[in-house]
């Protein structure tokens, strides 16, 4: 859609409108201004006061916030926003080159418009479709598996008359038809499934049912995250849902033609029985066991999967024994810390106080995850319950939901998702008939990587600078409006439910050593296969890189893998028989973090990766400490020279020590694992590649043992 660039001419109406429908939120300031921008394609100067004054804050205030995040935009943009993803995943499949041929064929750099105001560029650090890289963004709409070529069809399209915009069909039934007798379709809406089609699928299947009356009904369920096939549409059949994929929208007609409602076998798009595909049939879901099976936006569809078992549980439960099955499943943290659920839980019960709060931590910005994502798209209300039963169990009637900004397909699903929660009695003022009261608010990031730590996160929820808070007192004893408060990552609170319904020794079962249950492990990057896979811990990189990922796509050796984000180690194929354990990967000098695992082959240059490691921490630092502030911008500089073919051997040997020396001290000087961790991508690719760095003979590769401060 085109972006509105100018100030409506009853904007001083509009803008009174959403401060009295708006200034009295806790924390308005965010909700508000993306609501000014969403009008305007900007926040024009003229508002800050009037928001300062509703607000009863700074002018300076306003700005600072509006300052702060890299969505805002303080002055016009052009008709159309490109965003050009430049996160790992995205680089190791030739993101590099298509930023440049971006940039040359728009004649313009970042945050530049092009001269006849139509384009203005942007960087983005990760759209979450790095299932299918290169991504880029134009206004709202994700497209995957951009080439240079692709992205010159894209731009010509955008310069051709715009058609009239269709809702892609969520439930589409042939009237023609009798009910009894028509077959079931599904078409994934998921964000990567859209990105590679499955909304033109979806509109096609259902204009040819209602023109030629066929004898199918269409419905919208969530992606199954086996992305290297989608779209793949499934068929429900008397044996079980028969798929075929990849379907690209051109090949609906054959399908048809086919008549694969039947489920043929002979069309070269049948894959069989979608549960016997092996990238699905090898994994072991628990968190993930509904996504693709349930329609996303159906409360019905969910209860008839065994949703809501675990509230109903939880609600004859002590709040005591809700967090006690939760200790007992071995359940931690899967954003990246790993920290033990069922005591952050514990802590925040036992605080005094009457007001407690829920957030979850949806702010899901790691290069190569998205987890988090599908869950929210594809099985939303397993969320929703998962934060009701931890409000439950520790006393809080209060949740919400802070979403990154690049996901609005899912902030549309969850806010449908809690107007149908409330409406069966779900949430609201009387769960389930019961005095027990919990209610859920979806509230929208604006870009800004540092608000995925807990602190910095509920700094922007009051609808501030996102920054970090030294530590402590803790979130659990002093968080939201210095209440205590639960921050758990998406896939933590969706992981709740299961624990609740089938009990905390079923999901102990699973797992290796101290890292219980299961983890969803996200293939991105340069892999034949890339897709979700949740396994039990105790699996090994070189299982998840070849009987999953099937290798590099582009036939060449795979090199490298990045795991655990942009702050996670670079690690060598000796590395890859490392088991999935959070306490295997913290002893060879690496994170899990969230799971994600991007692959590179053979072409990648290592100390580029190094490089981008300290200039994505100087882009996405809060600055509050000077260590991650500065560190990581000297960072930048000190690569800069030892990859400099001309510098001295001696001056290279220098580089490199003090190199190691400024990352030790953004390690033990930093606040937060922003600059803490960012040594770990920087000082892997330095040990384990130094061949990269142009000179390997002056480059010691014991990059695990800091050299001492230089004089």
């Amino acid at each position: 859609m085109n972006r509105i660039a100018t100030v409506p001419q009853n904007f001083a109406d509009t803008l009174s409108e959403i401060l009295t429908q708006m200034g009295r939120r806790p924390g308005a300031l965010l909700p508000i201004l993306h609501a000014i921008q969403d009008e305007c394609g900007y926040l024009p100067p003229e508002s800050v006061p009037e928001i300062a004054k509703a607000l009863n804050i700074s002018r300076a205030e306003v700005h600072g916030v509006i300052s702060f995040y890299h969505y805002f935009k303080t002055k016009p943009t052009g008709r159309h926003i490109v965003q050009v993803c430049r996160a790992e995943s995205c680089q190791s499949m030739g993101g590099r080159d298509l930023e440049s041929h971006v940039k040359t064929t728009l004649n313009i750099d970042y945050h530049q418009t092009t001269d006849d105001g139509a384009i203005t560029l942007e960087p983005v650090y990760c759209l979450g479709n790095c299932a299918a890289s290169p991504a880029l963004r134009i206004d709202s709409t994700i497209y995957a598996g951009v080439t240079p070529k692709a992205f010159d069809g894209l731009i010509n399209d955008l310069q051709a008359p715009t058609p009239e915009s269709s809702q892609s069909p969520l439930n589409v039934a042939n009237p023609a038809s009798d009910i009894a007798t028509l077959h079931q379709v599904f078409v994934p809406r998921d964000t990567t499934a859209i990105s590679l089609g499955a909304d033109q699928v979806a509109e096609h299947l259902a204009s040819s049912a209602t023109a030629l009356g066929l004898p199918y009904s269409l419905a919208r369920n969530g992606s199954r995250g086996l992305y290297f096939l989608e779209p793949m549409i499934e068929v429900e059949t008397n044996r079980g849902r028969i798929a075929y994929g990849p379907v690209r929208p051109d090949d609906v007609d054959a399908l048809i033609t086919a008549e694969f409602w039947l489920g043929n076998p002979d069309h070269p798009l049948y894959l069989g029985l979608t549960e016997e595909i092996p990238f699905l049939a090898n994994q072991q879901r628990l968190t993930f066991s509904r996504v693709g099976r349930v329609e996303p936006h159906s409360i019905a569809s969910y209860q008839a999967h065994d949703g809501y078992s675990g509230l109903r549980n939880a609600l004859g439960l002590q709040p005591q024994e809700i967090v006690s099955a939760i200790t007992d499943s071995g359940l931690r943290g899967r954003g990246g810390a790993a920290f033990p659920t069922g005591i952050k839980w514990q802590t925040v019960l036992d605080a005094s106080s009457e007001t407690k709060f829920i957030v979850c931590n949806a702010d899901e910005g790691d290069s190569g995850t998205y987890a988090d994502r599908m869950i929210m798209e594809s099985d939303p209300f397993t969320l929703l319950e998962g934060m009701t039963i931890a409000g439950l169990a520790v006393g809080a009637e209060q949740g919400y939901i802070y979403l990154r900004e690049e996901y609005r397909l899912a902030e549309t699903l969850l806010n449908g998702a809690i107007k149908s929660a409330k409406e069966a009695g779900f949430l609201g003022d009387a769960i389930c008939g019961t005095n027990k009261a919990f209610n859920i608010e979806v509230r929208l990031g604006a870009g800004a990587y540092i608000c995925g730590e807990e602190t910095a996160l509920i700094e922007s929820l009051e609808g501030k600078r996102g920054m970090v808070r030294a530590k402590p007192p803790l979130p659990a004893i002093k968080g939201l409006w210095q209440k205590p408060t639960v921050i758990n990552n998406v896939i933590s609170l969706a992981t709740v439910p299961i624990v609740l319904s089938k009990g905390a020794g079923f999901y102990a079962e699973f797992g290796a050593g101290r890292s219980r249950g299961t983890l969803p492990i996200q293939l991105a990057g340069n892999l034949q296969r890339t897709g979700l896979v949740e396994l039990a811990f105790g699996c090994t990189l070189a299982d998840l890189l070849v009987d999953f990922g099937g290798g590099s796509k582009t036939g060449n050796p795979l090199r490298s893998v990045q795991v655990g984000g942009p702050l996670g180690a670079y690690l060598p194929e000796s590395s890859w028989q490392t088991p999935i354990d959070y306490e295997a990967f913290s002893g060879i000098g690496a994170v899990l973090g969230h799971g994600g695992v991007i692959a590179f082959d053979d072409t990648i240059d290592m100390s580029e990766q190094a490089r981008f490691a300290m200039e994505f921490c100087a882009v996405e630092s809060c600055g509050k400490c000077t260590p991650c502030r500065i560190g990581s911008t000297r960072g930048v500089e000190v690569i800069d020279r030892i990859r400099d073919q001309r510098a001295r051997p001696q001056d290279r040997i220098q580089d490199v020590a003090l190199l190691k020396d400024l990352c030790e001290t953004m390690e033990l000087g930093s606040l937060c694992a922003m600059g803490g961790m960012t040594h770990f991508p920087v000082l892997s690719a330095l040990e384990h590649f130094p061949e990269d760095f142009h000179r390997s003979d002056i480059i010691t590769t014991d990059a695990s043992s800091l050299a001492e401060p230089m004089p």
